[in-house]
């Protein structure tokens, strides 16, 4: 199969959400077009195209007569992320215990090993889980919920590089991988979702408490899902 053709609008797309993740763009700066054009030495009419689309993933705010900014960004976010990530991992991992294949069991097994090998490497590790869990939601079939939960973990991904650099728990997670497999094998949809839950609440609950403690966030009882 060849590959397939990727616009320039995809293409800056791409390389613009990236450097918003990572926090290239302060959160609140003004994407100015006619710089951005020149210094990617291509015409508006693509970075204009790029921006219509990261507005609408809600990475950028454009407003009347100041143009386009990056969205801000604040610690409370971490509520509404999570609550996406449990619902959308839920839903996907409950069919995919059910219709995964021997062999996309196989598959799973190798990925979660390949992280035990990066605990010590949050970003390649992060990018891992990421996959990790995306690939349950192919194993289900979900097309859709599997487009809903990229632009989800782009978000958690730039919360975390804002806020988050400095807390672990790939070692708890490691371990919530490795039963969330053995659930998995047992095709048994409530113990799954459990594991999903507890999986996502202990990892909240982590990054709660260190936003707590660094004073950038007053967690509501009501907020935490």
């Amino acid at each position: 199969m060849l590959p397939r053709y990727r616009s320039k609008r995809e293409m800056i797309y791409d390389f613009l959400k990236r450097e918003i993740i990572r926090g290239v763009y302060v959160p609140g700066s003004r994407f100015v077009i006619d710089e951005l054009a020149a210094r990617l030495n291509v015409s508006q009419i693509p970075i204009r195209e790029a921006i219509q689309q990261l507005e609408a993933d809600g990475f950028i705010t454009t407003e009347p007569y100041t143009g386009a900014r990056i969205t801000d960004i604040d610690a409370t976010l971490i509520f509404e992320v999570f609550a996406l990530l449990e619902s959308q991992e839920t839903i996907s991992s409950r069919k995919a215990c059910v219709i995964a294949t021997e062999d996309d069991l196989k598959t799973l097994e190798a990925m979660i090993d390949e992280m035990d090998g990066l605990i010590d490497d949050l970003e390649a590790w992060s990018e891992k889980n990421k996959a990790l869990h995306l690939f349950i939601c192919d194993c289900a079939r979900m097309r859709l919920v599997h487009k809903m939960m990229q632009k989800t973990f782009d978000h958690w991904h730039r919360l975390r590089a804002h806020y988050l650099k400095d807390i672990s728990t790939q070692n708890t997670a490691q371990v919530e991988h490795h039963q969330l497999l053995e659930a998995m094998r047992t095709r048994d949809a409530d113990r799954v979702e459990a594991v999903i839950r507890a999986h996502n609440r202990s990892a909240l609950q982590s990054y709660i408490s260190h936003l707590e403690s660094e004073g950038l966030l007053r967690a509501s009882p009501d907020e935490t899902p």
